[in-house]
């Protein structure tokens, strides 16, 4: 599977929610990093985006998306065999809104660091 394939399954598991697609798409040594919560290594991803999802059903109110996440402006590029991609993300039915840069290799999705899109205090 290429690096194409691999960010495609994983942008697929995003958009459900789905923490099994999403690990089925990355690397031996993936991590996740969330300015909230981190570095996130593989191991522990499943346990985090489970936490993500019970704020985003608070945050929602009960009522339901089509999705969990909706990916858009989606940029790729690739160099010497890995794929950079970035991305803009929303989660519907909340404010919870950014971007991501993502790293992709033959092995699968390296790694993601994500940023929040918010208003400074002040």
């Amino acid at each position: 599977m290429g690096a194409a394939e691999h960010l495609g399954i994983y942008a697929q598991g995003w958009t459900n929610g789905d923490a099994d697609t999403i690990l089925k798409a990355t690397s031996e040594n993936y991590t996740f990093n969330d300015p909230n919560s981190g570095v996130i290594p593989k191991k522990d991803f499943a346990r985090y985006l489970a936490g993500l999802n019970e704020t985003v059903k608070s945050l929602r109110g009960g009522s339901s998306a089509k999705s969990f996440m909706e990916l858009s402006e989606v940029v790729t590029q690739e160099n010497q065999g890995e794929m950079t991609a970035w991305c803009w993300w929303v989660i519907p039915g909340t404010s919870i809104k950014g971007s991501g840069l993502i790293k992709v290799g033959e092995d699968g999705v390296r790694s993601e660091v994500i940023t929040y899109y918010a208003k400074l205090p002040g």
